[in-house]
């Protein structure tokens, strides 16, 4: 019997499915061991309201209630005055993933390639953030609170597909006020959409982090000899006959775009680190994660 249409286009996305959630164990298992590594915390409003941790003393006012004083400090004092504790809430913070060819890169196959590391640190950050009370969710895809958000994503994260080119960016008419965003590339194709979301992030109140994820091979060019250099889309190559030759202009290269992205990202009071596959990743997660707290 011949299939229609329809019919092989929902085969097609069932197996496509069953293959992501091949690998969602795994994500997950590991996310979360990484995740334990760090106590969450929540964020504070730096105004008055319910919270745990202590913000400021003030003058007791009419309709502060003889419990709300703080003896001890008023008796310091003529006056009475009141220990205000910090507001804290939930914050939405979004997570963008590159899905360009070249995050599918590896040097070798005992590595991650840059996309598996940038799965695994995005799922962990999410849990860790998700533990201590904050709203979590991939950028343009609603940011919700709990246990259930973190298997969402675990589901989303491992479903996601690389495109067909090298060059992959987020739109900035994803970004939603006073949220918070974490984007993970490895920023080797045309970093010109870095202006365009800064600018637009800078007029919304959106701040955030951006996290350059590299192969050891893209950090010291080890390569020697004749090397043919190609994308992994295949849309770029270069067939050098001497690639220890190229290494310094590389390398200097690679600097230049770093002090470029860190420029940029100070510029916009936002944060620029990076990060080698080659190292544990649970000095990145940890970073991430102060950064988001700070």
């Amino acid at each position: 019997m011949t299939q229609r249409p329809a019919d092989l286009r929902a085969a097609t996305l069932r197996s496509g499915a069953q293959s992501a959630s091949g690998h969602l164990p795994a994500l997950i298992l590991s996310a979360e061991r990484l995740a334990a590594m760090i106590a969450p915390g929540a964020h504070g409003l730096r105004r008055s309201g319910p919270g745990e941790d202590f913000w400021q003393y003030r003058p007791a006012a009419q309709g502060d209630s003889a419990r709300s004083i703080d003896w001890r400090r008023s008796a310091r004092s003529d006056a009475q005055f009141v220990r205000d504790r910090e507001a804290q809430t939930a914050q939405a913070v979004g997570l963008w993933i590159s899905a360009g060819q070249g995050m599918g890169y590896a040097g070798s196959p005992d590595r991650p390639t840059k996309a598996d590391r940038a799965h695994l640190l995005a799922l962990a950050l999410a849990m860790v953030l998700l533990r201590g009370g904050e709203k979590v969710g991939l950028l343009g895809q609603p940011a919700r609170a709990g246990r259930v958000q973190a298997d969402r994503l675990a589901e989303q994260i491992a479903a996601s597909v690389p495109i067909p080119g090298d060059d992959d960016a987020p739109s900035p008419d994803m970004l939603r006020p006073n949220q918070r965003l974490v984007i993970l590339s490895d920023f080797l194709t045309d970093t010109a959409w870095v202006d365009a979301l800064l600018a637009r992030a800078a007029g919304i109140g959106v701040t955030g982090v951006l996290m350059q994820i590299l192969d050891p091979d893209e950090e010291v060019f080890p390569y020697e000899g004749a090397v043919l250099f190609r994308s992994l889309s295949g849309a770029v190559r270069h067939d050098s006959r001497d690639a220890g030759g190229l290494r310094d202009a590389y390398l200097a290269r690679l600097a230049e775009r770093r002090d470029w992205l860190r420029r940029r990202a100070t510029q916009a009071g936002w944060q620029f680190g990076h990060h080698s596959t080659g190292h544990a990743p649970a000095v990145a997660l940890s970073w991430l994660y102060q950064v988001l707290a700070d």
